[in-house]
């Protein structure tokens, strides 16, 4: 399908084949197959990669089901060594066949996974793929995130997502290929860490040709040995020295400066393949009450997305949406976004990096204790984090939420130990990144102190948090939501104070109330502009904070809580709502001249 592009955005090949497209499905609720092979009944036809439950996929089941079947007849387009074959996302537990080959397993609904098939295709025929979804909707102990286990959607859950819901793709490889790179930005060296590797067969000299180009100007053109099909390096990029030139360099939402690269894998002075790639040079950092980007504090108006859309759910129809929702937070006035558990697709952090949107990643959440629901959200989140890292637009990562999956944080020892392992593990998969462990209260291991405060009343969020001695006045004796900001042992150090969920206003002329959702509630177009700009200017002239998130982006499901309707057309000029967010007055055009 040409609406989605190229998958995997930091690692572009030419040689690749899109197989999004019509499907062969099949449900199997009473667990009657464990092969591909004994005789399923293809019954419905899927439009890959929309969930069944959805709209746009063809069929709009949104009942129960465990087991989903898929099955594709395809011709191969081009040829290489290798062929390789890949998921964006399935949900949850994928089992995929090749030519009734099982080649791969994967356990996780929200992370990317690959297969080498090459040893299953046959020559002289059709290939045919197989994939089986086991999906439990009423499984509380895994990453779910939005969710709902009930049968209709309530509160703030959401349908469910069952199968594939990112896009399908092979490409082919030579022997020796280029498997993957990561990319570091070091700010204070003005170098560009990059770590490459490798993959197929094993062979001696190797070396890899990394070219960095600033627009048209070739910053760098270096050659690496590799050793164990590895190769660890600094580029380093001459530092113009002052702020007016340093700026051209640097990645920021205002600026933000991309670096093209090209690496070219040798084996002995023979060229095997070429792949594009970019990177960014910036720096997120913590500055004792202050978040820093580039080295400067840096005022974060963020915006709470949820990443659903109305005929296809959890997936976008098309790549032009993702990019339509980076460039309409943009126009709202925020300079990023806090994605809501959900893992997104690399595509919108790809849009985020070239068009300038700062991203908060979360994890999504399991509801329900115990080691086997840790192991797996562990697992899931290591991957997410190896997956997104080489992005600049991610500057936070947010293992937890709110105590979900870990509900008694202040009662219970392993709660505490899980939120913390987390964050450090987190922390060392990453140094450069701030954590949050648990965003919104009971706050243990954290470099930013998140708080989500849905008080409706302007007045009292100033009174609440305009305060001269926060530590006692604050986090000792006002429980926003009912719970303690920060554990007893954990006592704010001063981190940032950002307040990461706030406002909630519904607005909804065209649903009766009663089938609407949202923390407060708004009936005329005048009196939500009112509400959300009297909220944001006290969020913003608060000193205590060093940022905020508003919920929320888009109305969602029955959540009407958005600024923007779920089709993303705006409930108020986009101009009101720029200068509400920023807290600007809002300039009055001139009248128009007369004729």
């Amino acid at each position: 399908m040409s609406d989605f592009e190229y998958p995997r955005p930091q690692l572009v090949r030419d040689n690749w084949q899109n197989l999004n497209g019509t499907w062969q499905f099949a449900y199997d609720d009473e667990r009657r197959f464990c092969r591909p092979d004994q005789g399923i009944e293809w019954t419905h036809e899927i439009q890959v990669p929309y969930a069944p439950e959805t709209k746009l996929s063809g069929i709009h089941d949104m009942g129960f089901h465990t087991i989903a079947w898929y099955r594709l007849e395809f011709d191969m387009q081009g040829r290489g060594e290798r062929t390789i074959l890949h998921f964006g996302a399935v949900d949850y537990e994928a089992k995929v066949w090749v030519n009734d080959r099982l080649v791969t397993t994967h356990l996780g609904g929200h992370t990317s996974f690959h297969v080498d098939i090459t040893d299953a295709l046959v020559e002289g025929q059709r290939q045919v793929i197989v994939l089986r979804a086991e999906d439990d909707p009423h499984d509380l102990a895994k990453p779910r995130g939005k969710q709902d286990w009930q049968l209709e959607p309530h509160s703030i859950w959401y349908p469910r997502t069952t199968g594939i819901w990112q896009t399908v793709w092979l490409e082919q490889v030579p022997a020796t290929y280029l498997k993957g790179i990561r990319w570091t930005p070091h700010f204070d060296g003005f170098e560009i860490g990059c770590d490459i590797q490798a993959a197929g067969d094993r062979r001696e000299k190797l070396t890899v040709e990394v070219k960095l180009w600033h627009g048209e100007v070739l910053l760098a053109d270096d050659e690496y040995k590799l050793m164990g099909q590895e190769a660890h390096r600094k580029i380093a990029i001459s530092d113009p020295g002052i702020d007016d030139s340093r700026n051209d360099l640097l990645w920021s939402p205002e600026r933000p400066t991309l670096l093209d690269v090209e690496l070219t894998l040798r084996c002995d002075g023979e060229e095997l393949e070429t792949v594009r790639s970019y990177t960014a040079l910036r720096s997120v950092a913590i500055n004792r009450d202050r978040f820093m980007l580039n080295g400067r504090p840096y005022p974060l108006r963020l915006v709470l997305d949820q990443g659903y859309w109305p005929d296809s759910g959890i997936t976008a129809p098309n790549d032009a949406a993702l990019k339509r929702d980076v460039e309409l937070a943009k126009l709202m006035g925020f300079n990023g976004v806090r994605k809501h558990q959900k893992i997104e697709d690399p595509r919108y952090l790809y849009w985020a990096d070239k068009l300038g949107l700062m991203v908060w990643e979360e994890m999504p959440s399991a509801y329900s204790f115990s080691p086997k629901s840790m192991t797996r959200l562990i697992k899931e989140w290591q991957e997410a984090i190896e997956r997104d890292y080489s992005h600049p637009c991610v500057i936070v990562w947010v293992p937890f939420n709110e105590s979900w999956g870990v509900p008694n944080l202040t009662s219970m020892q392993a709660h505490r130990n899980a939120v913390e392992a987390l964050y450090h593990m987190t922390r060392m998969m990453d140094s450069t990144r701030p954590v949050i462990g648990n965003d919104g209260w009971e706050a243990s291991a954290t470099d930013i102190l998140g708080i989500h405060d849905y008080d409706s009343d302007p007045q009292r969020i100033k009174a609440r948090y305009e305060v001269s001695d926060p530590a006692r006045t604050l986090f000792d004796q006002r429980r926003p939501g009912g719970r303690i900001l920060t554990l007893d042992g954990f006592p704010h150090r001063g981190q940032p104070i950002v307040l990461t969920e706030f406002g909630g206003i519904a607005f909804d002329t065209k649903a009766p109330d009663i089938d609407t959702w949202g923390y407060s509630r708004a009936n005329t177009a005048e009196s939500f502009y009112e509400h959300y700009t009297a909220l944001l200017k006290v969020v913003n002239e608060t000193q205590m904070f060093s940022g905020f998130c508003y919920t929320q982006f888009a109305d969602t499901y029955q959540e009407a809580n958005g600024l923007l309707n779920a089709d993303r057309t705006p409930k108020i000029p986009f101009e009101k709502i720029s200068a509400a967010t920023r807290s600007v007055q809002l300039v009055a055009q001139d009248p128009p001249a007369p004729a």
